[in-house]
């Protein structure tokens, strides 16, 4: 079965700098938090394991995530905008920007789209100034993006900033609901608020939740696998959040759960390939 893999960081140049690669430490000591072995291509920073390991689970395209932020380190748009046309069927690449430097942001969200670059991550609570989800500061640039049809990854989950309040899923609702046509797909699946992560999906057909990291062995795991096999079918994106989980074994794993094979595929890539406009 086909695999698009939504939230792949590889070990290229434009990605390196971020603190995973720089600090091997960090994600090997995630991993085994959640039960996995790191993945021999993020230990040896190799690219050609890497694709070895896409591979060997069917995953076809890896979307890679750009990302704005003192403490985790930063991408580079032009670096990564560079991966993907060296590996035009292997990677996509979504941009990242400071918001809180609006009109360079702005600026930049119309060049990425220009590049060819298929949307844009905006992590709130990671800025050099933490925002909310709902902050007025950011709407601008859901703006542009929805002018640009650019879908946007919006990460309110896990530890997206100083404390719980970021993760809050009413301000996740509000988004979606004062941009109705703007995708956004919620990496980390907005946990742990998972019932109320799903509850905004289901009153939000914009909204497309991806818990990743955050699927295997936490609380609400089960209720993000009834809702990937029912009525949050067509809403469900498949991401492993390599290097934090090794892509192969999650991969794996993912693919014993207990999801219908007519949902499985589109949890797995017809989800992922229409906001890609791969099929366009």
């Amino acid at each position: 079965m086909k695999i698009i893999d939504f939230r792949v960081r590889p070990p290229l140049p434009g990605v390196q700098d971020l603190v995973y690669f720089k600090q091997p430490e960090k994600f090997v000591n995630f991993n085994r938090k959640l039960g996995f072995e790191p993945a021999p291509s993020a230990l040896e920073q190799s690219i050609d394991r890497l694709f070895e390991e896409m591979d060997s689970v069917g995953v076809e395209r890896g979307v890679i995530i750009g990302r704005v932020s003192g403490a985790l380190g930063n991408t580079d748009n032009d670096g990564i905008h560079k991966v993907c046309q060296q590996y035009p069927d292997r990677f996509s690449g979504f941009a990242a920007v400071d918001p809180l430097s609006r009109r360079a942001a702005m600026d930049e969200i119309e060049r990425i789209a220009k590049l060819g670059l298929k949307g844009l991550n905006i992590e709130p609570g990671q800025y050099r100034i933490p925002l909310m989800a709902d902050d007025r500061r950011l709407y601008p640039i859901y703006a542009l993006c929805d002018d640009l049809k650019l879908p946007i990854v919006l990460m309110t989950g896990g530890q997206p900033g100083p404390d719980l309040s970021y993760t809050d899923p009413v301000a996740l609702d509000r988004v979606a609901a004062d941009f109705p046509s703007l995708n956004i797909i919620v990496s980390h699946g907005n946990w742990p608020w998972v019932h109320e992560a799903l509850h905004v999906a289901f009153r939000r057909s914009n909204v497309y939740l991806s818990p990743d990291m955050y699927l295997f062995g936490m609380p609400g795991s089960a209720d993000y696998v009834l809702a990937a096999d029912t009525y949050l079918q067509d809403q469900f994106i498949y991401a492993s959040a390599y290097p934090l989980t090794p892509l192969k074994p999650y991969a794996e794993r993912f693919l014993e759960l207990p999801i219908r094979p007519e949902s499985m595929e589109k949890v797995l890539y017809k989800n992922a390939a229409r906001l890609l406009k791969l099929d366009s």
